[in-house]
């Protein structure tokens, strides 16, 4: 099986790393500037789970060709318009695309590009990020691939995806009811991005707040109803799973867009809070905790948009 993935960063970096050092065929699809920072000084991981150092295969947009079984695509969802374009010489009618982005809405537009039948659902957990020098930082042991076939099948080719991710030591969920998992993900990772950021704190922090409790209640289980108008109603392990999570007072769990929002960098803002605020008040459900975090990070784009960040 020969896998691309988009991107050697912190998503695609880290989980690429494993298969790679597991033998895999793997290539990364890059930048020039990452291109020849990885071929000058190979791809380093540093993780709980072992570090990593390894000379990896990187191909630039410009000379990619058919020829791959899967596409691994880590992007960030604003990035999302030119990364379809970047892989699109790869997507032959035969390459299937495994989407580990954060959020939903993205499978409606790869749909309408590439056809619902080479778009599998899928979606990754795991806390990493990407130091200035390049070395991927896995922050916790987490690291786990979910994904599958959005009819609920044991393919063929997701089958053989799903034996070279559990060989390569990735924690691996081959799953028959993909989108149900997707949605779990977004209930929780909407609420924990939209409280994170609009307090500017962790999960232990705002829970020490004389109102954070109910507050963090409050998003959550808005976000359940909306799930549930939506036809994906989360089952009930995940549900108590995600509370404990984020009602834990001595937790130190923030989303990755926090640590975006105080790095100055993009967030992804539409794509994981306004589409649950948009569908909390298209289903007519408590949107109080969305619309703030919303508008939060709307001003927060708007201040970098014209360079006013300190």
């Amino acid at each position: 099986m020969k896998i691309l993935i988009l991107g050697a960063g912190g998503i695609g970096g880290y989980f690429g790393a494993r298969l790679v050092k597991s033998g895999a065929e793997v290539t990364f699809l890059v930048r020039p500037k990452r291109h020849e920072q990885l071929g000058r000084y190979g791809l380093a991981v540093k993780s709980p789970n072992g570090d990593m150092k390894l000379k990896v295969k990187t191909v630039l947009a410009e000379d990619l060709q058919p020829g791959y079984d899967i596409v691994l695509f880590t992007c960030k969802s604003y990035d999302l318009d030119s990364a379809m374009d970047a892989i699109a010489p790869a997507m032959d009618g035969h390459c299937a695309l495994v989407p580990l982005l954060n959020g939903i809405s993205h499978m409606e537009r790869l749909d309408a590009r590439f056809g619902a039948k080479q778009v599998l659902g899928g979606t990754a957990q795991i806390i990493v990020t990407l130091a200035s020098d390049g070395t991927v930082l896995h922050l916790e042991p987490l690291n786990r691939i979910l994904f599958g076939e959005r009819d609920g099948s044991m393919s063929p080719r997701s089958t053989a995806l799903a034996a070279a991710l559990e060989k390569s030591g990735i924690t691996t969920v081959h799953s028959d009811n993909v989108m149900l998992d997707m949605w779990e993900k977004v209930v929780f990772l909407s609420a924990l991005a939209a409280l994170t950021c609009v307090f500017r704190a962790n999960n232990g922090e705002i829970m020490a707040t004389p109102d954070g409790r109910v507050l963090v209640e409050r998003c959550l289980d808005a976000n359940i109803a909306i799930a549930v108008a939506e036809g994906f109603s989360p089952r009930e392990g995940a549900l108590k799973a995600y509370r404990a999570r984020l009602t834990d007072a001595s937790g130190k769990v923030e989303a990755s867009m926090l640590r975006d929002l105080e790095g100055g960098k993009p967030v992804e803002a539409d794509h994981i809070v306004g589409f649950m605020l948009d569908l909390a008040r298209k289903h007519k459900i408590d949107d109080a905790v969305l619309a703030v975090a919303y508008t939060h990070l709307k001003a927060y784009e708007a201040r970098r948009a014209a360079g006013r960040l300190k």
